[in-house]
């Protein structure tokens, strides 16, 4: 079937167009209560993407090397057991995809993310891509992964069951997954969390909006248990008790609580800000009142409060049942 020359040459002022709506689709951000909130997808991600929140992300990544010592991961992952691909869902601003990279400079490093909220300039064997990780995986056969990472996807995940089987999927046999979370709850080893306790009651209401909306914060305690169903083996748990300040004697814990402090009065307002008005329907006055009280609750040196953090890991069989 032969076609005429303008049915054969694009149409300069259609692709452009075209082009310009993708872009649109990624950028044109949501600004709402004063935050900024990722475009593609709207609505899917209920936290911020702003400069701010980049900030406390980067912070928090910080965090999560301390109680590591420095680390980055808690899978046996190593420079010669010849890994090539490894996946950072939900890489955000890219810290822990930058640092794998520097440590394995001969893997290809990939990151994904709602937001377009990457340094343009990263090595050359890392790269990133906009991608909703709960839509369909468009990864080839041949485009499988020696190790898939993910931080702090509480939250921002509806179907965590339906993820972890395409992360098994996509894993190459003998690979290795691992999922960092935190609980987003307080508690304390002498009783100073108990009574009455904004920032607790505070928790359990962002976990009670977090489960309206569909996408439950409170789901690290149950992820091993998660990864066992669905067919990974080896699977670890390894949690670590996160001071909120720094009232433990410990040097080291002291500096964790000051950096966790820290966070958590950064992040207050992004994990609960959408989530409370747009799902309790909280205005946004008394949402700013309540939050202020909270955070003197946290500030508070009497109350010895930590979270516990997890770093939970497994590995797909080498070969089927082993």
């Amino acid at each position: 079937m032969q076609t005429s020359d303008s049915e054969s040459i694009y149409d300069e002022g259609s692709i452009l167009e075209s082009s310009q709506s993708i872009v649109s689709s990624v950028y044109d951000y949501l600004w709402e209560n004063g935050r900024r909130y990722h475009a593609y997808r709207q609505g899917q991600y209920p936290f911020p993407n702003d400069e701010r929140e980049q900030d406390r992300l980067d912070l928090m990544h910080c965090l999560w090397k301390e109680l590591l010592n420095g680390r980055l991961f808690r899978s046996p992952i190593h420079q010669d057991t010849g890994i090539q691909r490894i996946l950072d869902f939900g890489t955000g601003t890219a810290n822990w995809a930058l640092e794998v990279a520097e440590l394995f400079p001969h893997v290809e490093i990939l990151g994904s993310d709602l937001s377009p909220i990457q340094p343009i300039y990263s090595p050359s064997n890392c790269k990133f891509f906009i991608d909703d990780v709960e839509s369909e995986w468009v990864y080839s056969p041949l485009e499988s992964f020696d190790f898939i990472h993910g931080r702090a996807m509480a939250g921002s995940i509806g179907d965590w069951d339906q993820l972890l089987r395409r992360i098994h999927t996509h894993l190459k046999p003998g690979g290795w997954v691992e999922l960092q979370e935190f609980e987003c709850t307080v508690t304390s080893d002498d009783g100073t969390h108990q009574g009455p306790n904004l920032l607790r009651e505070w928790c359990e209401r962002l976990e009670e909006a977090s489960v309206r909306f569909g996408k439950r914060i409170g789901v690290a305690s149950n992820l091993r248990e998660r990864l066992e169903a669905a067919g990974f083996v080896d699977v670890v748990d390894d949690s670590y008790k996160c001071p909120v300040g720094p009232w433990p004697r410990d040097q080291r814990l002291k500096r964790i609580g000051k950096i966790h402090l820290a966070c958590c009065l950064e992040g207050i307002e992004p994990y609960s800000l959408a989530l409370f008005t747009r799902i309790l329907g909280v205005s946004y006055d008394k949402f700013q009142t309540s939050m202020n009280e909270v955070k003197k609750v946290a500030m508070n040196p009497s109350k010895h409060l930590y979270a516990k953090y997890h770093f939970i890991y497994g590995r797909k069989p080498s070969i089927e049942g082993t």
